[in-house]
């Protein structure tokens, strides 16, 4: 594919410049004899291409890479003087050696031939086309190299930036639930065994599914359920949580662990007080292609949180959506005296 493309590139650049030289041959070739004329053309097309591909293969691609367009200008300017010498100065030598004096000989082509200066000046704007134009492609396959390049960049950066937010997650969820297996082993045996056999479906979870870049729904919801058993067995009595799951296709795919921080936030923060019982609300149900997520928990004055006491959870889940669903998603957290709630939607 490589040489295919660098083949078409240059059968592009020959038929350039055969058309050029035809161009140049039949505008000559009325005025000078056709074997002299033959050798003008041979020469200004030799210089052109010369001058061209130098500019366009070898100085532009350097000024890209180096940033020092200012020195490519100047350049630019030499080499198309360059090309305005040769092109004035061999239709100038052309009549002076093979036409003055001739049969081919005018007035008009000793008056046009007389005046070196005058004939440089009109063969610029033709020397900065021929430029342009080899620059210009060259530009524009460069920039597009670059952009590619920077794209590949910007998804190795994603990709990191995305495998950092989500080992961020990981150890603190597995310290809160070995945490609470530890706990349950010195009152109740047979509950901590049960809860172990939930906390190795989450760990295989989080070991062997969660390295790909989504998961299934179903499974990420069967990792929630287990969360939150986990967490209804620590509570106990102490706390009333309620959840509704309503998911109509598991097979579709959801960022893994996207919600979970949510899910570990409200029952870390959720209100403890004698004289009231704590709550945890939690719905999750699929709309056709989107998700809607609301997780509410109980909170008090008499228990305010401290500063940042959301920690890197709800950060980073911010900085993932941000990452993952941008434009698709819509994310509301509010705060009031006796509520903490979370609002996610996200298109799938």
């Amino acid at each position: 594919m490589k040489s295919f493309t660098l083949n078409k590139r240059w059968l592009i650049a020959a038929v350039f410049w055969l058309l050029l030289g035809l161009t140049f041959w039949s505008q000559i070739v009325r005025d000078y004899p056709r074997l002299p004329a033959l050798y003008t053309v041979c020469l200004i097309i030799l210089c052109c291409m010369l001058a061209a591909h130098t500019l366009s293969d070898v100085l532009l691609p350097r000024a890209m890479n180096s940033g020092k367009m200012g020195v490519f200008a100047f350049q630019f300017i030499v080499l198309t003087l360059f090309i305005g010498f040769v092109l004035a100065g061999a239709t100038v030598c052309l009549y002076w050696f093979f036409v003055h004096g001739s049969v081919y000989d005018t007035v008009a082509l000793m008056e046009d031939n007389g005046r070196f200066w005058f004939k440089l000046n009109g063969t610029i704007p033709l020397t900065i086309l021929i430029n342009g134009a080899a620059c210009g492609l060259t530009f524009y396959r460069e920039h597009s190299k670059i952009e590619k390049n920077h794209a590949l960049l910007q998804q190795v950066h994603l990709e990191s930036q995305l495998r950092l937010l989500q080992d961020q997650i990981n150890p603190h969820l597995m310290f809160n639930v070995l945490n609470h297996i530890h706990i349950l082993m010195q009152k109740n045996v047979e509950l901590a065994s049960t809860l172990l056999i939930k906390f190795s479906d989450m760990l295989r979870y989080q070991l062997y599914e969660c390295n790909s870049e989504s998961v299934g729904l179903e499974r990420e919801v069967r990792y929630l359920k287990d969360l939150v058993a986990i967490e209804k067995i620590r509570w106990g009595d102490e706390l009333q949580v309620d959840c509704r799951w309503n998911i109509n296709d598991g097979h579709m795919k959801i960022a893994p662990l996207l919600l979970v921080p949510f899910v570990e936030n409200a029952f870390k923060h959720v209100s403890r007080l004698p004289s009231k019982k704590g709550f945890v609300s939690l719905n999750l149900q699929q709309l056709g292609r989107e998700l809607v997520f609301i997780i509410e928990n109980s909170c008090s004055v008499q228990q305010p949180r401290k500063a940042n006491s959301h920690g890197l959870g709800l950060e980073n889940v911010k900085k993932r959506l941000e990452l993952l669903y941008q434009g698709t998603h819509e994310l509301n957290i509010e705060k009031t005296t006796d509520l903490f709630s979370v609002k996610l939607n996200i298109e799938l």
